[in-house]
């Protein structure tokens, strides 16, 4: 079941609270209470035990770019947790709430195509047929994660989606993201990079002085958490099943408490380099997670 970051509601709530604000001056604006955010389980699969994360990085990235996402990938698993709170994995234990059972990831073969085997311009199949022969390279209990690079534009990328996850035959399903850094870095890369829409505040600085990679790491999250939680579209979400807040994407733009549009909410910030952050990651790397929505408590959960 195909799921991304909900790009048009989050531009829109920008929008809609940048001009409530500023059409009556001299107002504040009044936050209107919302009912409870609620993710219905509609009975269907979910994703348990341990499975396979097969990377293939479709374009050209160096060796640092490639190593933020497999160190995040890492990062999930209990054996590649930071012993330093908070953590990726403490963030990504929360799916283990979703049904009472964890899903473990290890990383598995990357592959790299260096040479645009199917062009600069990537329809939805073709994504699909990279995702596939990333499976390949791991078996049935895999997920294929293709990752594209910046000068690659791939149907509905950035107008709709800054990646997808969706069913795959012979695998638990893929995985495809894109790298935003030339093409929509205020969509796909926020807040890291000054929003498309609404109050233009400074972005953050990145801990992994790459804006693109960043954004890569923020919605691989949101969609490893939908793999997980609703793989194929009758598992966890709310509204329609054809466009479903899932476990992240029900909490659009909510990084640290006291976020709301337009702000990412109160994060950690690293005193040498000012680079903003909220979990550690493997070796001491760090990143920024988006909050998940957490069903014990039926309410977006941030880690700081």
């Amino acid at each position: 079941m195909a799921a991304s970051p909900t790009l048009l509601l989050f531009s829109l709530l920008l929008v809609l609270s940048y001009s409530a604000a500023a059409a009556v001056p001299g107002r504040k604006l009044v936050l209107v209470q919302q009912p409870p955010l609620v993710l219905k389980y509609h009975n269907g699969p979910l994703l348990r035990g341990n499975y396979t994360l097969s990377l293939l990085f479709y374009g050209r990235f160096s060796a640092a770019q490639r190593s933020i996402v497999a160190d995040f990938v890492r990062s999930l698993s209990p054996s590649g947790a930071s012993p330093q709170p908070p953590s990726a994995a403490s963030w990504w234990r929360t799916t283990a709430r979703y049904g009472g059972s964890a899903v473990h990831f290890s990383l598995g073969p990357q592959l790299l195509d260096e040479s645009y085997s199917k062009g600069k311009l990537l329809s939805s199949p073709d994504v699909v047929a990279l995702a596939s022969r990333a499976e390949a390279a791991s078996g049935p209990r895999a997920i294929a994660v293709v990752v594209t690079a910046a000068d690659v534009a791939v149907e509905g990328f950035c107008s709709s989606r800054c990646g997808t996850h969706g069913r795959l035959d012979g695998s638990a399903g893929f995985v495809w993201v894109g790298d935003s850094a030339s093409q929509c870095p205020g969509q796909c890369a926020w807040p890291f990079h000054q929003p498309l829409y609404g109050p233009q505040t400074p972005p953050l600085v990145s801990p992994n002085g790459d804006v693109g990679m960043e954004g890569v790491v923020i919605n691989l999250a949101t969609l490893l958490a939908g793999a997980a939680t609703n793989p194929d579209g009758h598992g966890y979400f709310q509204g329609p099943a054809d466009a479903p807040l899932e476990a992240v994407t029900a909490c659009t733009g909510v990084f640290g408490s006291g976020a709301y549009p337009g702000y990412p909410g109160k994060v950690l910030v690293d005193p040498a380099t000012g680079a903003s952050y909220n979990a550690w990651g493997l070796a001491g790397r760090k990143y920024l997670l988006p909050a998940m929505w957490d069903p014990a408590t039926s309410e977006c959960s941030t880690l700081v």
